[in-house]
């Protein structure tokens, strides 16, 4: 079993404080969580029910990973949004910032079509994986170099439904 990083009592209490941050910076205001599939579902979800304003969901799909451990260096979309963005307070939720070359990709692609803001808000950050100057406006954790799992993060499908994020060993089953 993947050796715990952070428990669900402390995922869910950050994601609480996240929650209150959006709601207080969007006061008054409609906002639109986009969430990147399939890794940011549980953040997305559990975020939603802590921001206390008019709020709708969309999803998109990107893929930058191959079935191994490394990003495959370019990122692909898999599925878009089926709304507009034009005018709307959009915030782009995602599971982890690591190398900043998915959150590049879908930054350049989001401020095209014109939306009124464009925040990120993301359950981990990874500075030592930068490839891309990239950066949060809402982050729920930073983390060292180390492969997670659990709470939507994955390894080959595998470990999404682990309530806490652990990290990955080497001698893990894939």
């Amino acid at each position: 079993m993947p050796k715990v990083l952070i428990t669900r009592d402390q995922i869910a209490n950050r994601v609480a404080e996240m929650g209150r941050q959006i709601t207080h910076d969007f006061t008054g205001e409609s906002v639109m969580l986009i969430g990147v599939l399939k890794g940011a579902c549980l953040f997305l979800s559990d975020l939603a029910r802590q921001i206390n304003l008019d709020a709708t969901f969309d999803f998109i799909a990107v893929s930058s990973y191959t079935t191994a451990k490394q990003s495959a260096g370019e990122v692909q979309l898999i599925k878009d949004v089926t709304g507009p963005l034009q005018g709307q307070n959009v915030i782009l939720v995602e599971d982890i910032l690591d190398t900043g070359l998915t959150l590049t990709f879908l930054t350049r692609l989001f401020q095209a079509r014109q939306p009124r803001t464009l925040k990120i808000a993301a359950l981990l950050d990874k500075p030592s994986r930068r490839q891309r100057p990239m950066q949060a406006d809402y982050v729920g954790f930073i983390i060292p170099d180390e492969f997670v799992v659990g709470y939507g993060l994955d390894y080959a499908e595998h470990y999404r439904n682990l309530a806490d994020i652990c990290v990955l060993d080497n001698d893990a089953p894939k």
